[in-house]
């Protein structure tokens, strides 16, 4: 590979920068990302990219504020730098969960990230399984969505093989993704129903799809609170599964998911490193969490962006 391409990173997520860096053979951008004494951002980049090919690589997750600054000012360094092309490869978009108006009077910040993206000076984007897909709509310049599905495949091919096992949705939402799994992986599909039957009274989780016997394995893109999650579990439980496995792509762990997840009866937690695993859920002992690499393949659609080459071989 030439040397007129440039990764650089923010403070998110410098673990996986190192690793996409490793796949790649190229030393990692050095660039001075900090903070004033009042708290904002200051960002120096220290090498010269002119004319370069530059990836950012910068989830926006907790504290998804700071994050998503560092991120814009550092695109604006090097627009201003008169770097060639410039990606946001964001591992994790954050305010991906307001994407429409589902109450009046509340914003859709999912675009105004989209926004602020492109009017500091973002050339592309690339990201790992949005929350929805047809976010990529709200960009005016090219998205390229990657799918951690594969990494899954391969994972629950290796260590579940030959065990009696259903794929599970979490919600109606999830469904084209845990069916998309389920084809692949040669197993049948289940969908949990969420109703809340009057205000202020918990969630009615009813199982569609035959659980019996089978180990469940519930497939969703993130696991925030884990308060449906370890309700899911309950209920596939219920029904006659043998066992649960949660499998997300985002490790999000806000709030009381480290201590849901400890009381629950799930077997593991499987998820990516597209976000680093918090202190509260490195404490975590039972179940086991299984935090699953994204470098490679983020490390390839860096490579084949800046050749001009498909990225489309990547999905599953």
């Amino acid at each position: 590979m030439s040397f007129d391409i440039k990764v650089f990173s923010g403070n998110a997520n410098k673990a996986l920068t190192e690793e996409v860096c490793g796949y790649l053979g190229i030393p990692m951008g050095e660039a001075k990302v900090g903070r004033f004494s009042d708290g904002e951002v200051n960002v120096q980049i220290l090498e010269n990219v002119r004319g370069y090919d530059v990836f950012v690589i910068q989830p926006t997750c907790t504290p998804v504020d700071e994050n998503l600054m560092e991120l814009l000012v550092m695109i604006d360094a090097l627009k201003r730098a008169s770097a060639d092309r410039i990606t946001a490869v964001i591992p994790y978009y954050g305010y991906a969960r307001q994407d429409r108006k589902v109450q009046p009077r509340v914003p859709i910040t999912a675009r105004l990230v989209a926004d602020l993206l492109s009017a500091a000076g973002t050339h592309r984007v690339l990201t790992v399984d949005l929350h929805a897909g047809q976010i990529q709509g709200f960009f005016d310049i090219p998205v390229d969505n990657l799918q951690a599905l594969p990494i899954f495949l391969d994972y629950f091919e290796k260590k579940y093989k030959g065990e009696e096992m259903v794929v599970v949705s979490p919600d109606a939402g999830g469904v084209e993704r845990a069916r998309v799994f389920a084809k692949q992986m040669e197993l049948p599909l289940a969908i949990i129903d969420k109703r809340r039957e009057e205000a202020n009274v918990s969630e009615v989780m009813n199982v569609i799809g035959d659980v019996k016997g089978k180990k469940a394995i519930i497939l969703d893109d993130m696991i925030d609170t884990a308060g449906t999650l370890v309700n899911s579990v309950e209920a596939l439980i219920k029904e006659g599964a043998t066992g649960a496995i949660a499998a997300a792509t985002h490790g999000v762990f806000s709030g009381p998911a480290a201590e849901r997840i400890s009381n629950s009866r799930l077997e593991e937690v499987i998820v990516t490193n597209t976000i680093p695993l918090n202190q509260a859920m490195k404490e975590v002992k039972s179940p086991p969490i299984t935090v699953l690499s994204v470098a490679d393949m983020v490390g390839e659609a860096i490579n084949r962006i800046h050749k001009g080459e498909s990225v489309s071989s990547l999905f599953v």
